[in-house]
């Protein structure tokens, strides 16, 4: 309990930081045939987000499960199962990936609800590029 709680802490402490963001060469990284600019640039923001203001990648690696599933797997389940990223991480909607995790999870909607629904969206592009 008191693992969670220090997290909790961690969590709301490191949200409440002021980031200020490099602009980043998104934009002019060679982009595949079919694939957008905007499409590369919200997959950029949506990394960075995951990796720094989201805080989500304390708890989920690429390709394996830490605290939380890896990004991989809730990718694949979110798509096979047709579930709505941005739903779940608003907190309207119930855990499809690992339930057992949902209230270390929970902890996380302070942020994520904060987020906007374009930074949400980043997130969702970023996590389901790790598909490809």
């Amino acid at each position: 309990m008191k693992k969670v709680l220090f997290l909790a802490a961690v969590l709301a402490f490191a949200s409440c930081k002021k980031e200020t963001s490099e602009p980043t060469n998104a934009t002019t990284e060679s982009v595949s045939e079919g694939e957008s600019a905007k499409a590369k640039s919200l997959e950029e923001l949506g990394k960075q987000l995951f990796e720094g203001a989201g805080n989500c990648f304390a708890c989920h690696q690429p390709d394996q499960k830490v605290v939380g599933p890896s990004i991989k797997e809730i990718a694949k389940i979110y798509k096979d199962q047709k579930g709505d990223i941005i739903t779940f991480l608003k907190g309207n909607a119930e855990p499809i990936v690992d339930p057992s995790q949902f209230e270390v999870m929970k902890t996380n909607f302070a942020i994520t609800k904060a987020m906007s629904d374009e930074e949400l969206k980043a997130i969702e592009t970023y996590i389901y590029s790790q598909l490809k």
